[in-house]
């Protein structure tokens, strides 16, 4: 029988050697946006951008905001991209990360356009499991998210706390799994939360995660067209950058 000569065929390590990333290339604090698009509006807003790099579907910038380096990266719509952009985040040994994201609600009061900051994760995605036992607790680091309150509850949107659930099966969320999740204390579904926090922690790296309430699950309710979601969106670009000002004191 065959056997591999390695330990692991491809580690986070060598994705940063693939792409030629050294630690001094890289800001103090990354934001990670999901979709292209929203990535490149968060680059528009820091001076200087330069282009780390680009590969498969990723690109990552590096530029500065008001004195402090800053990288970005478009960090995956799912579970699986997910964990490749935020292992090359951990290993390129970037010590403050924020997930700027969106998610539906798992409360009726809960309205689209309303924003969820993500204190734990309930892991209801494929790939935790390959990193974590069931028994882990994911969960935001409590300082930094702290400090993500103090900045939100500044933008006159309604901000809730608390845990958010993360699932591969967008088109599986039936009363039976939803169900589950509500009992388990979510208040927000999305696809990468659990992930980009479950290996963050694994790295003793800083992370939280702010999202925008898209579409509601509990009234069918479907936001994606609705301005109040894609302010509500916009608005949490100014709070990253107002974060990072609070966190270096300016």
């Amino acid at each position: 029988m065959s056997q591999m000569k390695k330990e692991i065929h491809l580690t986070g390590q060598d994705l940063i050697n693939m792409v030629q990333l050294r630690p001094q290339d890289v800001g103090k604090y990354a934001v990670v946006p999901g979709p292209r698009d929203r990535c490149e509006a968060f680059i528009k807003k820091i001076e200087e951008p330069v282009k780390n790099f680009s590969f498969m579907e990723y690109s990552m910038y590096t530029g500065t905001f008001a004195g402090t380096k800053v990288t970005a990266i478009n960090g995956g719509r799912f579970s699986a991209d997910t964990s490749i952009t935020t292992e090359l985040l951990c290993n390129a040994k970037i010590p403050t990360l924020l997930r700027i994201g969106s998610c539906g609600s798992l409360r009726e009061d809960i309205k689209v356009g309303d924003l969820i900051i993500a204190e734990t994760a309930m892991r209801g995605e494929g790939v935790t499991p390959y990193y974590v036992d069931a028994n882990f607790k994911t969960q935001a680091d409590a300082s930094l998210t702290r400090s993500l309150e103090e900045v939100a509850q500044g933008t006159g949107l309604k901000i809730h706390k608390g845990r958010v659930w993360s699932t591969d099966a967008i088109l599986r969320e039936t009363r039976e799994h939803v169900s589950k999740a509500v009992n388990d204390g979510c208040i927000g579904v999305d696809m990468v939360t659990s992930v980009f926090l479950t290996i963050a922690q694994l790295y003793n790296v800083k992370a939280a995660v702010i999202l925008a309430v898209s579409d509601n699950i509990m009234t069918g309710e479907m936001g994606f067209m609705d301005p109040t979601y894609y302010m509500a969106e916009g608005s949490m670009i100014g709070m990253a950058l107002n974060l990072i000002k609070k966190l270096e004191g300016k």
